[in-house]
């Protein structure tokens, strides 16, 4: 199991780096070609033409159950 530490990326067109701090704070990069959503609840990511128009920089800790 992990915990979000940052929900975040960097849109490849614009430079921009665009973050969700919240559950369903969905933001999008000035272009408009990626958007980020979730908080720390979870990671959700949208493109405008596939996974390549964006670099992951989400922070995640694992966790260890025992």
């Amino acid at each position: 199991m992990q915990k979000i530490i940052r929900n975040r990326i960097k849109c490849n067109s614009c430079g921009a780096v665009i973050e969700s701090r919240t559950v369903h704070e969905f933001v999008q990069c000035p272009c408009g070609r990626v958007y980020v959503d979730g908080g720390l609840d979870y990671l959700r990511r949208g493109y405008k033409d596939g996974p390549d128009d964006y670099i992951e920089m989400a922070e995640v800790k694992k966790l260890d159950l025992k």
